[in-house]
């Protein structure tokens, strides 16, 4: 195989979608019968490969992955010989190799990602966030901020409901935060369980749902892909509070965010104010 593109947007794309083509193996080849050996075997095998492809051609970048411990602890300078703390690096890859190991794992299930992401410390967006890409291997498909995709068309739930509109919101299937359904019900949303996080925010991007709605603790890996795409399609993303997202902080917990079409952002978010517990 030749070289990957040098341009950081289409470097991300190739990435992701190197680890989700490993992942689409390791399942055929491995089957369902062992959900627990399928998930830290993909975890592993998407780590290393992303690892190891940067480490080849990013070599003076930093790293923050879920799967490496050395690049999370803020107080520690990265683990493998000549690499920089990322919290003094200027440019960090912020990876989580399987976003949804519980769907990777289940059979026909593809709610499941490989987001690859850049910060970068000189970047002209708040979160700093200058590339992106988000695998849905088992969906055949990478959005990326290389070519973002266009802005979503409206739901065609929303679109065809006379006026009294009704959003559709990606929930979490095992952990959604508890005061969503009091949210779902005043704003009149319609709640659509969905898999990873990087799943359901595509879903954003995609116009497959109007807005994800998080709250109930996540990892700057969690989100810095999907961010990225979803801000480079033009959609909205912040905190649950309004305040901006940030990345590559010395405590990786993000543990909230929302995502969805700019024109619900105001609407989502005095909402959020009366049932998140947010001041």
């Amino acid at each position: 195989m030749g070289s990957p593109p040098m341009i950081d947007g289409a470097f991300a794309r190739w990435l992701a979608a190197r680890a989700g083509q490993a992942l689409l193996a390791l399942r055929a080849e491995m089957g369902f019968a062992d959900a627990g050996a399928l998930k830290s075997a993909g975890d592993k095998v998407s780590h290393d490969l992303i690892r190891t492809e940067l480490a080849k051609w990013r070599p003076g970048d930093a790293v923050l992955s879920e799967e490496d411990e050395g690049s999370r602890l803020a107080w520690a300078a990265e683990v493998s010989e000549g690499a920089v703390s990322r919290l003094t690096a200027d440019r960090v890859w912020i990876i989580d190799p399987l976003d949804g190991t519980r769907e990777f794992a289940e059979e026909g299930r593809s709610d499941w990602a490989v987001h690859v992401a850049l910060w970068a410390r000189n970047a002209p967006t708040p979160h700093g966030l200058v590339a992106g890409a988000v695998g849905l291997p088992a969906q055949h498909r990478v959005l990326g901020t290389d070519y973002p995709p266009a802005y979503p068309p409206m739901t065609l739930e929303a679109a065809t409901s006379g006026g009294a509109r009704t959003i559709r919101l990606a929930a979490s299937r095992s952990r959604p935060p508890v005061f969503l359904t009091d949210l779902a019900e005043e704003v009149g949303a319609h709640l659509v369980p969905m898999g990873s996080a990087g799943a359901k925010i595509a879903a954003v991007v995609t116009g497959e749902v109007d807005a994800y709605i998080h709250a109930g603790g996540q990892y700057e890996w969690d989100s810095a892909a999907p961010v990225a795409v979803a801000t480079a399609t033009g959609l909205h993303a912040s905190r649950i509070d309004g305040s901006a997202l940030k990345y590559n902080e010395a405590d990786p917990r993000l543990p909230d965010l929302l995502v969805c079409r700019k024109d619900l952002a105001s609407r989502l978010l005095a909402a959020l104010q009366r049932h998140s517990g947010v001041a």
